[in-house]
């Protein structure tokens, strides 16, 4: 048995998560925060047979678009700040697989 922990964007959560569980895969899903934009991400857990492991990242990365955002920062001159951005790739899905040594439903 695997345990996928597959991040995605807000955006893309709820097309996955429908999408997994049309599938009849279950899906646990936490909110969580990227660290690099500080966007709103969401994880899902998925627990499933080995055999099954890429039916599910298949599902995860037809769902979970990438985009590209515009950041904004300041960039210091002297006492000043002056406005500047930049594009960004943002979106897909970072996802990692681990082996389940014991699983139990109670």
């Amino acid at each position: 048995m695997k345990l996928i922990f597959a991040i995605v964007h807000d955006e893309d959560a709820g097309r996955v998560t429908d999408t997994l569980n049309s599938a009849e895969f279950s899906v646990t899903k936490l909110c969580s925060t990227g660290g690099f934009l500080r966007a709103g991400n969401t994880t899902l857990l998925i627990g499933v047979e080995d055999n099954l492991v890429d039916s599910v990242l298949e599902i995860i990365e037809r769902n979970s678009n990438k985009r590209t955002e515009c950041l904004r920062y300041p960039i210091p001159s002297g006492s000043l700040y002056i406005p500047s951005s930049k594009e960004v790739e943002v979106g897909g899905a970072t996802i990692f697989v681990t082996s389940v040594e014991r699983f139990e439903k109670v």
